[in-house]
């Protein structure tokens, strides 16, 4: 794994997730195979690729398996630290609107579940210096998860009650999936995908722990909130071991 000799992060970065960048790792759902697939119909497999603000890699080991070379970067060394190796594969630590990269070197630019924390502008410069002519940008973002009637309606006060303050303003684009998230390239049409895993209680309660705004509660108030709803999502959670969880997955893609 490469780093850069800049600072580890510009000064509008804010790192959210590094303080648990394990667990971060450990809880998150997969994205799904077909995602992938159409994005590399997009583009020959030869496109060299720069999966932006990586995280633990997820994304850039699936485009590894796809395309010959992706450039993987991220702003936390320790999201970096998580990210699994792959032949085609080179971690970077940079930060979104400064990549590193030449101009015009790459042919597609993927930003799973962080377009919303990025400055619009800058990194608009950024896609315009580095896309070959041509080149393409996808930007995909997943909100709540849902169970069923009954486990969601506990999580959902939890979302929208307990944690309402904690929430940093940018959620609101993954609310709205990326629909107002300033953008001054032509939308492409776009389809759907769903994200499913099975999971049992003690993993569905360890990703809600993930949550940034669940982080921020506990610091501070110093007490964890999920306990204020956990009694009523194990009685509702029922005697299954696995149960199917579900989050729909919202694209924004263009061609520049």
């Amino acid at each position: 794994m490469s780093t850069s000799d800049r600072p580890q992060s510009s000064p509008a970065f804010r790192d959210h997730f590094s303080d648990h960048a394990q667990d971060y790792s450990r809880f998150r759902p997969t994205y799904p195979p077909a995602l992938f697939d159409w994005i590399a119909g997009l583009v020959p497999h030869t496109t060299r690729v720069w999966d932006c603000a990586t995280g633990n890699g997820q994304a850039a080991l699936a485009l590894a398996e796809r395309f010959s070379e992706v450039i993987a970067t991220d702003a936390s060394a320790e999201q970096l630290s998580s990210a699994p190796p792959h032949p085609n594969l080179r971690y970077e630590q940079r930060h979104a609107t400064e990549s590193g990269l030449a101009e015009r070197s790459v042919g597609l630019v993927t930003v799973a579940q962080a377009l919303h924390w990025f400055d619009p502008d800058p990194f608009h410069r950024e896609l315009r210096r580095v896309l070959a002519p041509g080149g393409v940008v996808v930007a995909w973002c997943y909100e709540l998860f849902s169970v069923d009637e009954a486990f969601d309606r506990p999580m959902l006060q939890l979302y929208h009650e307990i944690l309402k303050d904690d929430w940093p303003p940018q959620r609101r684009h993954i609310e709205t999936g990326y629909r107002d998230f300033p953008w001054p390239f032509e939308r492409m049409d776009v389809p759907t995908f769903e994200m499913v895993s099975e999971w049992n209680l003690d993993q569905t309660l360890g990703y809600l722990r993930t949550w940034s705004a669940v982080q921020r509660w506990q610091a501070r108030e110093g007490s964890d909130p999920l306990t204020l709803v956990e009694p009523q999502l194990r009685m509702n959670w029922g005697d299954v071991d696995r149960r199917p969880v579900r989050w729909p997955l919202r694209l924004l893609a263009s061609r520049i």
